[in-house]
């Protein structure tokens, strides 16, 4: 677990910017494969990823220091824009990346939701690939596993400055490795019949469980919102709510589109029947 690669004078070259910046250009990278194999857009993929990368760095980060740590960063101005110090919320990122993402698109005339669904296993993927930053960085850490098994991280981590050489589970590695499950699952489920935006809205859900899950482990923001749950989980219900009516919807709308237009041409074979 490496926090620093080497430096270039006395400026520290982190692998924690590094790795996040590596899960950008592959995300792009596999968007525009999937664009260009879909036959649509790729052509704006590239410039995209670079608008939406660099919004879901800020979103993600904003979203850690007003909803999360906001206590310790009122006091503590100066340090908002220090990510490497830890502090990176993943649906924050994803929100405000996806509000750039929408906005880019309409100035272009790019179907949002079919765009989304082309583009949502890169997203994911490049979340699994964000998570390693995290555990290079030591942020995003787990709670005490009270056995011998676990993570011990370095002491110049944020883990450690709060557990000590206590064994904490490694949270952000299993949620990498789901949204590596995840990112297959969506490849599996574009080679199916589905409705415009069910694809996208498929994603949110499935991240959502996992995520809410797996705060159940996590070390770093466990205070519960109103007694009952942590921030996090908070919201992924109300994601993962919003993505079910969503994709029952979004199916409802396309079976409708297509009886209606095969209705259409019913109609138009009995018009010219009749001449």
């Amino acid at each position: 677990m490496h926090q620093y690669l080497f430096y270039i004078g006395s400026f520290p070259i982190r692998s924690y910017g590094l790795v996040l910046s590596l899960s950008i250009i592959l995300a792009v990278g596999v968007g525009y494969f999937l664009a260009k194999q879909d036959g649509r857009w790729h052509m704006y993929i590239v410039d995209m990823g670079i608008y939406c990368g660099l919004a879901g760095i800020l979103g993600a980060r904003l979203w850690d220091v007003f909803f999360f740590d906001w206590d310790y960063y009122g006091h503590h101005i100066t340090q908002i824009f220090n990510v490497w110090q830890g502090g990176m919320a993943i649906q924050g990122g994803v929100f405000l990346g996806t509000i750039v993402g929408i906005l880019y698109a309409k100035k272009h005339k790019i179907d949002v939701l079919a765009l989304a669904d082309i583009l949502a296993p890169a997203i994911i993927l490049g979340q699994a690939i964000g998570r390693c930053a995290n555990l290079l960085n030591g942020d995003a850490f787990g709670a005490p596993t009270g056995t011998g098994f676990g993570l011990i991280y370095p002491v110049t981590t944020l883990a450690h400055q709060v557990y000590g050489n206590q064994p904490l589970w490694p949270a952000e590695v299993w949620e990498g490795q789901l949204d590596i499950v995840i990112f297959a699952l969506l490849l599996i489920y574009r080679s199916f019949k589905h409705g415009r935006g069910q694809a996208f809205t498929l994603y949110v859900m499935l991240y959502s469980v996992a995520r809410f899950f797996l705060e159940f482990l996590r070390g770093d923001y466990s205070e519960p919102v109103f007694g009952l749950c942590t921030s996090a989980q908070m919201t992924s219900i109300i994601a993962f709510i919003i993505a079910f009516f969503a994709y029952i919807y979004f199916g409802w709308r396309d079976r409708n589109k297509g009886a209606e237009s095969e209705q259409n041409r019913n109609n138009k074979f009995v018009r010219h029947g009749k001449k």
